[in-house]
């Protein structure tokens, strides 16, 4: 059917601060678009905008198409291996 829509939420958070943006959008709307559509309500927002994203925690490319009411997720880059943070703290190293 012709004209119908789809709401997504666009998260995207620091440790200081997380930050919402409601987007609207055809029904056979991509990530990508979504986030497009976010990216003009966040104005000046320092958001990583070319960063990996998911749905609901599970990473997914920017051209799925999310459903009614999905969460796209944009996360930060890692700072640090997570591998090499556990051998450190099991050296004892911190």
């Amino acid at each position: 059917m012709a004209g119908r829509t789809k709401r997504c939420t666009v998260v995207y958070a620091t440790p200081a601060r997380q930050r919402l943006w409601s987007v609207e959008l055809p029904e056979q709307g991509s990530v990508a678009e979504v986030l497009d559509l976010a990216r003009l309500q966040a104005a000046d927002a320092d958001v990583p905008w070319d960063a990996d994203v998911g749905i609901f925690g599970e990473l997914c490319a920017r051209e799925t198409v999310p459903r009614d009411g999905d969460r796209i997720e944009i996360y930060r880059p890692l700072t640090s291996d997570p591998k090499e943070s556990r051998r450190g703290r099991g050296r004892g190293g911190g």
